[in-house]
Parts: C-alpha cells; structure tokens; sequence
C-alpha cells in the first residue's frame, strides 16, 4: 500500500459519473484532504480515514446512495466504493488507493453529509478488519460543519499532520463533536436516480415503495409496478412534505441570492418573427435530417450577435482579492435552461457567437438529453455568460420575468409565438396583415448594465432577430 505521504500528495480519488470519468482539480478539490492517516493505539490498528470529497466548486454537503463495497472487501484502484449525490447530480466515488476496507461510518441514506466528515475506514492488506467492529464516527473524529471554512479561516484552524505534531505513535483521542448514526429505520431507502426521478414525477412517496434491487435498492421497475394501499376509514392529512433534493436546495439558495443581492431592472419588447420562420421552415426542409432548427435555436444565435456588439451585457459582477470588479467576456457562453425531473439545469453552447445554426441546433438537443439523463459533465453547465429561458413551449404564457442566474448579469425570458393583426398602410387604404410576434423580457443586473445599455442590447436583438438573414452571415 502506498505510504500516507503518497496518499496525500496524489489526493484521494478520480471521480465519475455514470460513463463519464474525469479527475478533480484543485479547483474542485475537498477543503479537508479525503484521506488522514492515524498510527496504531491501544483500541485500533493503523487506519487511514475516508472523507466526504467535494465534486463540485459549490458542493459542501451530498447524501451517500449504495455503497458497493463492505467491510473486508478489497480496494483497487478505479474500484467504484459508494454513490454520493452532490448539490447537482449523482456520481460514483472511484476509489485510486489499495487497501482493505474496514468500516463503513455513513450508511446508506445518510443526508447532508459535510464536505471533510468521515464516511469509511480503509486499513493495509492483512489488517485485522474485526478490530474495528466498534469503531464509531466519533473514533474518526465525529462531523464536520455543514459549510466549509472560507480559505483563511481554513489556513489558520487546520491541524497539522499527524506525521509533524507526534514524535511517536499514540492513540488518537479525538473530542467527540458528531451524532451517532441515525438509526435505519428512519433512513430513506437505497433508490436509483431513474426511479427516484419517476417517483417525483408521480408524486409517490419514496417511503411507500419497496426494493426488489440488488441490496433492496428501488428500481424503476418497483415504481411502475407501485400500487397504493386502500384509504383508510379516517381521513389522512390534506398535505403531504416532500423532502428537498440537493439539487433544488442548490437552486433555492442561488436564487433567493440573486433576487437579494442583484438589482434587477427589466425590459420588453415585442418581436415579429413571421420571416424567422419562413427562413427555419426553408432550412429544415433541405437538411436531409442532417437538423432540424428550432426558434430557439435562432434565438442563442441573434443574442449571441447583440451580446457582441453590446459587450457590456457580456459581464459579470464577482469579486477579485477582496475587490468588487465588472469582468466582461470576449467568448459568449450562452446557457439554456432546461427542466428535468430533478430540477432546473443550465447547460452551456459556448463559444455560440462562432457556432452556425446548425452546430447550435445539434449542441442543444445533445446537452439537453444528457441533462435529463443526468448525465452532464460539471463544465458542461458550470459557468455561462448569459442565459435563455425560454417557456414558449407553453402557449399560455405571453410573456414572463426571469432571475438572473449568478454571477452573469444578464437573462433573456421568451414567451410563446402568437398571430397578430397588424395594420398595414397601401395605396388602397389600409388593410390587415397576420403577424407572428414573440414577447421577450430581458433582467438585467443595474450593478454592471446600466439601462440605456440594457436599451441598446434590446434594440440589437430585434434588429438581428427581425432580419434574420443576418444570422447566416
């Protein structure tokens, strides 16, 4: 087995979704290392601790799914050791270590596991793995806090390595700062993310469901085949609480951020897209099924051009050592949210002011299925410079407002497309002519646009968007 130098300086693990591996960064690495290291004492051989890791720059808490090793069972690296839902979708935790597992410390179920607090206990090949039947998450050190210390604090309060601050071996007496584990009966069952997404869509209680998986883990097959129990002579509640996903926790805080944070100011207009679309029927129809272009498609592309010549709309509003700076972007990343049955995701068709219409039709519909898939790589929907959401699907909504998606400063809100009577001046008099118009709002941030710019970007999107030919250039 590698030593606890090596294990440290190589991290502790690759990460993956389903099909999809990729390394962390040190971007994205955990604030607490995954792995610590703790020599024999009088209760326990040496043992290395495993740490909830970071798998995203927002993630500071995630649920443990199934885990798919147990106590004795050997790790090699690239072994998939347990399932980990983060603030965005659900990943494997690939093990790159060799070892033996001992102890399993966050069952499966267990919700809001901080970034650094102890899951597992790993110990070298030939350890005696029934030492450590008794060892408890206190023995680990218990909990960390929900939130992760900013990186000065963290600077300042970690303890240094067990290698430094002891001359020789001794037991670890950790204070005891965590929770006992919550007992199974109250823990949500093991479920797959395909038939934890249906039993949302269905409404159906995750607790009313039971596993024919392997390990008693809910397939997507239990809920299909779900049938509720007959009512019972007295009346139930009149409301039923539905537990919050990571991921609309995630939009939730984000969110309620920006409506606090952001001075958002608005501005319609009306959009006659009759010729748009004589243009896309045009094009659709001598494709050869190469593409097949939609209004929105049209869209990313005419905002793209307004963002490149109104770039102070291409900005956003951070902070840089302590400094509040604008930072305005020469690449426009345009994300499009799209709906999937976990929440609201925001992939990204970067580079979009470089892509022609069919390259942005195909990047669309590929992110978009793979976003209700969950199947999104995180630089594929971390980021943006701008953002569409478009409801236009919907032929109830006209019109609507749209928060700003953080840091960007700026978002595009489309309704559906309707007919229009509009009046038409001839030599005969006046007539009526059909106009198909869309109304579009966009939020703009006053911190970094100022309303005449907000003005400006508008006028250039419907110039571009009224005069599509534009587009092709």
């Amino acid at each position: 087995m590698r030593t606890p130098n090596a294990m440290l300086s190589r991290g502790a693990a690759l990460m993956r979704r389903p099909q999809t591996v990729y390394r962390l960064t040190d971007a994205a690495r955990p604030a607490v290392s995954a792995l610590a290291r703790y020599y024999a004492s009088k209760s326990f051989p040496p043992h290395t601790i495993i740490s909830m890791p970071a798998l995203s720059p927002t993630m500071t808490a995630g649920n443990i799914g199934s885990w798919q090793k147990k106590a004795g069972d050997a790790l090699a690296p690239g072994d998939v050791l347990v399932e980990i839902e983060t603030d965005k979708a659900q990943m494997d935790f690939e093990f790159q270590e060799e070892g033996v597992l001992a102890k399993v410390l966050k069952e499966s179920g267990e919700k809001d596991v901080a970034v650094g607090s102890p899951i597992a206990v790993l110990v070298e090949e030939g350890a005696d793995v029934s030492a450590f039947e008794s060892f408890s998450l206190e023995d680990a050190g218990g909990d960390k806090a929900p939130a992760a210390p900013k990186a000065e604090e963290a600077k300042e309060e970690a303890p240094k390595p067990a290698l430094e601050t002891q001359d020789k071996p001794e037991a670890v007496e950790p204070e005891v700062t965590g929770e006992r584990l919550q007992p199974a009966l109250d823990r949500e069952p093991q479920i797959s993310p395909a038939a934890k997404a249906l039993a949302l869509e269905k409404g159906i209680p995750i607790k009313a469901l039971k596993g024919t998986g392997r390990g008693g883990q809910i397939t997507k097959e239990d809920v299909e085949k779900y049938k509720p129990a007959a009512t019972a002579a007295a009346a139930g509640p009149s409301f039923e609480d539905i537990p919050l996903t990571s991921m609309r926790k995630t939009i939730a805080a984000r969110l309620q951020k920006s409506t606090q944070e952001n001075p958002h100011y608005f501005v319609s207009t009306t959009l006659s897209v009759s010729k748009l679309l004589k243009l896309r029927q045009a094009l659709n129809a001598s494709a050869d099924g190469k593409y097949k272009l939609s209004v929105n498609d049209f869209l990313i592309k005419a905002c793209s051009i307004a963002l490149r010549k109104v770039p102070a709309v291409n900005s956003s509003w951070t902070e840089e050592n302590g400094q509040a700076i604008i930072r305005q972007y020469n690449n426009v990343d345009i994300s499009v949210a799209v709906a999937t049955p976990s929440g609201l995701i925001t992939p990204i068709v970067k580079d979009a002011q470089n892509l022609g219409l069919s390259s942005i039709s195909n990047t669309v519909k590929d992110l978009g299925k793979r976003a209700r898939d969950n199947k999104l790589k995180p630089e594929e929907y971390q980021g943006g410079t701008f953002t569409i959401s478009n409801l236009g699907m919907n032929t109830a909504v006209e019109r609507f407002t749209a928060v700003i998606n953080p840091p960007q400063a700026a978002i595009l809100a489309v309704g559906t497309t309707r007919k229009v009577a509009v009046p038409v001046e001839t030599e005969e008099g006046t007539s009526v002519e059909w106009d198909d118009q869309i109304i579009v709002t966009a939020s703009f941030d006053h911190r970094v646009i100022d309303g005449a710019v907000g003005g400006e970007w508008i006028k250039e999107l419907k110039k571009v968007v009224e005069n599509p030919l534009e587009l092709m250039l």
